[in-house]
């Protein structure tokens, strides 16, 4: 067998999930897979000082624009990327939601991780940003345990993690919320001390199983 053949076989190349495998559904919301015609909620979120300020630098619109090509790409055969929530009852875009690989040292995603065929090699993240007047009303608990959820019945992944600012009361309530637990603060996106969390395939298993 030449080495090209070899090579081939020994790489595991990752099933495609159609669009329907990836379109989520929870009693209030559903969250369908990102793209160029959600631009409107990622400026939303991205550009709005409320939104952003336990998360980054705001984003401008302008750079949003240029970013959506790259952020509505898809990894692991759609298993990995970002989901944009709205509400069933009015089709109101409220926010978005991601499984990406999470960053230890630089200020973004890796999207050069994010493969169509292959799980990126950094463990992956769940985060979740919602517009403010969607706030206060449990759908980030709501989106954040159906994408845990599909992440440990439509994935490989041994784990989930999650990481926030530690005095972002709000965040660190909804992750506890869904069953993530605190494991000390690490370094993420270039911060020191971030709160992280996580849940493991078998916690999750032992806790949907009660």
């Amino acid at each position: 067998m030449c080495l090209k053949k070899r090579l081939w076989k020994e790489v595991a190349i990752v099933e495609v999930l159609s669009g329907g495998e990836l379109t989520l559904a929870t009693r209030r919301l559903d969250l369908k897979p990102l793209t160029s015609q959600d631009l409107d909620i990622i400026q939303s979120v991205w550009c709005d000082p409320q939104v952003m300020y336990y998360v980054g630098d705001v984003t401008t619109p302008e750079d949003v624009i240029q970013d959506m090509p790259q952020i509505t790409s898809r990894g692991a055969g759609g298993r990995v990327g970002i989901w944009c929530i709205s509400r069933k009852d009015t089709g109101q875009k409220i926010g978005n939601i991601v499984l990406l690989p999470v960053s230890i040292d630089e200020d973004d995603t890796d999207w050069s991780q994010v493969v169509p065929y292959a799980y990126p090699k950094d463990e992956i993240e769940v985060g979740y940003q919602l517009v403010p007047d969607a706030w206060g009303q449990g759908y980030a608990s709501e989106a954040c345990e159906r994408i845990l959820r599909f992440a440990f019945e439509k994935t490989d992944l041994p784990s989930v993690v999650a990481n926030t600012d530690p005095d972002h009361t709000a965040s660190k309530h909804v992750l506890e919320k869904c069953g993530m637990r605190f494991v000390g603060l690490k370094r993420a996106y270039g911060y020191d001390d971030q709160a992280w969390y996580e849940l493991t395939r078998r916690e999750w298993e032992e806790e949907d199983c009660m």
